[in-house]
């Protein structure tokens, strides 16, 4: 798909003559309900909890906002390993409570534990303090990104869950209508219901349509090798993560797989840097999903996503399931920088949720085509009654 030439944002502007002085930061346990229950390999979920961050700066007159979805099989995190992270953060010596430039925030994210445990708690405070920076100097959270590979505009993909033929048709022909031709299709260990995902695929869209499969790691080395004809006769492109590095056989999937022309795609295994790299010594995948909160935020991520570009590997920008508008918001303004994304997943708020955080719809466009939201930070407008409301747990942390 072509991309429009990279365009350059202003440079984030001088440091604040008068500091922004962070004086609260409030946290919500909130638990959306999901429109459908939602299928993949490893679980069904009808719902999906997460941790909004509300940072309150100049007495309460200024607030950020940020979101964390811990994930437990990923990451450890729990909503309660991810309170009690943020209560630690905001008690640290350097954390950044007089806020006079974003070089501060960048500063605190690289001071913090490197673990991947921490990632869900780091994103949402992280997210939330250049919110509130942004709304601040009147700027977009964006132009606090790096530009090199900035882009007016993306296109997202869409992701087909698990289900029988006639859920599965239903959904292809909604995507169709819309106008996106890039799928994710999940998969699990019924062989049988992957085939039919696959011909049921193909009979809506017939070849005008980029495949990718998704098993969440739970094929073996028969599973997986008994799959490898039936991708290749549908034309999938991409195979993501189908079973663990660790796998007896994996390196000979992998060889097997790339000899059909398949790209074997990282996920759940790359969450930090530092697995990044081990996964590239191992040499058998060769590209990334990349997951703004799956990784720490934008600190940790662009990191990421610099060292991917510095071996020449290729990466797509993906979401966690069940993202509410403050990660979507925030996926997007990491998209629009990352014009050199093989695809991009994200943004479904309005296929996805009974009731989001914000008020704003910063669903994707006909075609999965989007866009800048506008606005300050991350361009969205939260209600503090809203959070409330939605929370069965909150609680006030005093900044020093």
């Amino acid at each position: 798909m072509p991309f429009p030439r990279p365009r350059r944002l202003k440079p984030a502007g001088r440091p604040l003559k008068k500091p922004m002085q962070v004086e609260r930061i409030n946290l919500f346990r909130i638990t959306l309900p999901f429109q459908k229950k939602y299928a993949i390999s490893k679980e069904e979920r009808r719902s999906l909890t997460r941790i909004v961050v509300e940072v309150a700066a100049n007495q309460g007159n200024l607030k950020g906002h940020g979101e964390g979805i811990p994930i437990e099989s990923v990451t450890g995190e729990t909503p309660e390993t991810v309170i009690r992270d943020l209560t630690s953060f905001a008690c640290e010596s350097f954390f950044p409570s007089r806020l006079t430039e974003v070089s501060q925030i960048w500063n605190f994210v690289d001071r913090l534990p490197q673990g991947k445990e921490h990632h869900a708690a780091l994103c949402a405070l992280e997210m939330a303090l250049l919110d509130a920076l942004g709304k601040e100097e009147r700027r977009s959270l964006g132009a606090y990104l790096p530009q090199q590979f900035a882009t007016p505009y993306v296109h997202y993909g869409a992701t087909i869950p698990l289900g029988d033929r006639s859920w599965v048709a239903q959904l292809c022909g909604m995507i169709r209508h819309i106008g996106i031709r890039h799928v994710r299709i999940k998969m699990g260990l019924d062989f049988e219901q992957n085939r039919t995902a696959l011909e049921t695929v193909r009979e809506v869209f017939g070849s005008d349509c980029v495949q990718r499969v998704d098993p969440n790691g739970v094929w073996n080395l028969e599973l997986g090798l008994r799959h490898l004809p039936l991708l290749a006769e549908h034309g999938v492109a991409i195979l993501e993560e189908p079973m663990p590095r660790t796998e007896p056989g994996f390196s000979e999937f992998a060889e097997a797989a790339r000899a059909r022309g398949l790209t074997l795609m990282a996920c759940e295994s790359a969450a930090a840097l530092d697995e990044v790299k081990a996964i590239l010594q191992e040499g058998q995948y060769r590209m990334f999903n990349v997951k703004l909160c799956r990784s720490g935020g934008f600190r940790r991520t662009l990191k990421i996503i610099d060292h991917l570009r510095e071996k020449g590997i290729p990466f797509q920008i993906g979401c966690t399931m069940g993202e509410a508008g403050l990660l979507s918001a925030a996926g997007r303004a990491l998209a629009l920088v990352c014009s050199d994304a093989v695809t991009y997943d994200g943004s479904y708020d309005r296929f996805m949720l009974e009731e989001n955080l914000i008020e704003n719809d910063v669903t994707f466009g006909p075609a999965g085509k989007a866009g800048p939201l506008g606005g300050h930070g991350l361009g969205v407008t939260v209600q503090s009654e809203t959070l409330a409301r939605l929370s069965d747990f909150s609680t006030t942390l005093l900044v020093r």
